[in-house]
Order: C-alpha cells, then structure tokens, then sequence
C-alpha cells in the first residue's frame, strides 16, 4: 500500500506543479511499462538512460515489490493516474 501511494504522490506533484501542469507523454509510459511489463521487457528501458548499476538494480528492485501486487490491481493504479493527469490537463484549460 505504502508504494502506490508514493508513486500517486509524485506523479501528483509533478502533475499539478504550479509552472506546468502537463505531465510528459513519455513518463506516463514509463510509469504504465514499470508497472504492467515483466522484468523483460522493462530492463532494456533502463538502458536508455545513463545512470549507475545501483539505481538500476535500484529500480527493479522496487519493481519486484509492484510485481507482487495482482495484475488487477496494478491496472487499477494506472488507471488512477491516468485520472489524475486528465484532471490536471483539464485544470490546466
């Protein structure tokens, strides 16, 4: 429980930020792939950024715990978020 709402919070945060409320189109991928692709498929996406070994196993390491989560209710996260940045484009109009 403690984990979604972390991630809610900072999407929410970098959402609804006074200077621009509009969330990039590619981190809302990057959050739906971490939390709906298996380890396979999410690892090669690391690749494109150029951080250290630790962050990475870092990152997949938290992966593990979503990944213990039921496949419904990592679909029920990201449509949350999804709602939360429709309400933050739509504040935004």
């Amino acid at each position: 429980m403690k984990l979604w709402m972390s991630l809610l919070l900072v999407t929410l945060a970098l959402c609804c930020y006074e200077a621009n409320s509009l969330v990039c189109p590619d981190l809302i991928t990057k959050v739906e792939n971490f939390l709906l692709s298996s380890n396979d498929k999410f690892t090669p996406q690391l690749s494109t950024y150029d951080v250290p070994l630790t962050s990475v196993e870092a990152t997949l390491e938290v992966k593990k715990c979503t990944d213990k989560l039921s496949h419904g209710e990592r679909l029920r996260l990201v449509s949350i978020l999804d709602k939360i940045v429709q309400t933050c484009v739509f504040l935004q109009t």
